[in-house]
């Protein structure tokens, strides 16, 4: 026993010197990303911290965050009718059917699902979810889809709901669902994908019906009321221990319990015709319905996260760089260069020259990878 407990002894101590010696290292990093989007309770002690939540760290992240969007959002106003201003307020949620004329969605359609580009995949759980950037290569094949990006309608909710004078990233994105015999898709939880206001948007370019895994939202679930306040607080206090990996890492799940104690109802489930577009903040609880068949939609899908301390409704750093088109592609050289480093593996996998609508190839495996909201 004594013996055991000798050899016991030294491992323990030189783990206690390697995470001592890494929290030296990193605990700058840490202290700056409290001013950063960083959200995750694992990968930031600061922020995963019990103590200093409790003492009010991520309550002042989540108020600050969203007192400063608030005013961003005042100074783009502009941007879009009056109606379409108080349906966001009161929902957290804009649907726009119709986008295009007909004869100009089609040809938009056309052109984008006939274009073959390098694609990349994601597992998620039963689901395959596969993007082709939308870059300057995809804008010159499909001008139809150009000039929607550069258009007021898409430009003004996108930018709105972000609260960012800026173009958000973009992608032709194809969701394939029941690929596999694997585990449930876990974007079919109830979700909020940050602690502070960000926006995601879809273009539908197919039908989406009930059975298509539509978009699901808790009308009025973006709002920062006193009882999601404290919610979030109570979440905080937990640190890592969240008992899901995604929550854990700042994305945070809810169930139905804790919807009727927010005072909140049931998710609205989106079914929409093709030629729709739906701008939402994520901030809000959503998450993607389960089908019950084997499905796959595709659409334009847009994201922006901008950075949530930001005074001012304008960051024109990647425009300024000449970034602002090449964003999807830099993200995944960045994270192949980050595996190759040791770093963590990309969960975005190669998977060849496609079309968006074009089946996705067999032996695709999930990643692992605890940033994927």
């Amino acid at each position: 026993m004594g013996h055991r407990l000798s050899q016991q002894a030294p491992a323990e101590w030189w783990a206690a010197l390697q995470s001592g010696a890494r929290a030296a290292v990193l605990s700058p990093w840490w202290a700056v990303s409290v001013l950063s989007a960083e959200k995750s309770f694992v990968d930031n002690q600061l922020l995963g911290s019990p103590r200093l939540n409790a003492w009010g760290l991520h309550r002042w992240r989540v108020c600050t965050s969203h007192v400063l969007a608030a005013r961003r959002r005042a100074r783009l106003t502009d941007l879009l009718d009056g109606m379409d201003a108080s349906t966001f307020e009161r929902n957290g949620f804009i649907i726009k059917r119709n986008v295009l004329p007909d004869d100009e969605f089609q040809q938009l359609r056309r052109q984008v699902l006939g274009h073959r580009a390098p694609a990349r995949a994601r597992v998620h759980g039963d689901t395959v979810t596969r993007h082709i950037a939308v870059n300057p290569g995809l804008l010159r094949a499909a001008p139809g889809l150009a000039a929607l990006l550069q258009g007021p309608l898409w430009n003004g909710l996108t930018r709105y709901v972000a609260a960012c004078d800026r173009a958000p990233m973009a992608c032709v994105q194809s969701v394939q669902t029941h690929t596999t015999l694997g585990e449930h898709d876990p974007q079919t939880h109830l979700h909020a994908d940050s602690f502070h206001p960000t926006m995601r948007a879809w273009y539908f370019l197919t039908d989406v019906g009930n059975d298509d895994s539509p978009f699901c939202y808790v009308p009025g679930s973006h709002r920062l009321t006193p009882a999601r306040l404290a919610w979030e607080h109570e979440r905080s206090l937990r640190g890592p221990a969240q008992g899901d990996r995604h929550a854990a890492h700042g994305s945070a799940h809810i169930d139905r319990n804790d919807l009727a104690a927010l005072g909140l109802g049931h998710p609205a489930r989106l079914t929409v015709p093709a030629n729709t577009l739906i701008v939402a903040d994520t901030f809000g609880f959503h998450k993607r319905a389960r089908a019950r068949r084997p499905t796959m939609r595709t659409e334009v899908w847009a994201r922006d996260r901008p950075r949530p301390f930001l005074p001012g409704p304008t960051d024109a750093t990647l425009s300024l760089l000449g970034l602002r088109d090449h964003r999807v592609d830099l993200g995944w050289a960045v994270r192949d260069l980050a595996g190759l480093l040791g770093a963590g593996r990309n969960p975005w996998q190669p998977c060849g020259v496609l079309a968006p609508d074009a089946p996705s190839p067999p032996g695709l495996r999930p990643v692992a990878d605890d940033h994927s909201r």
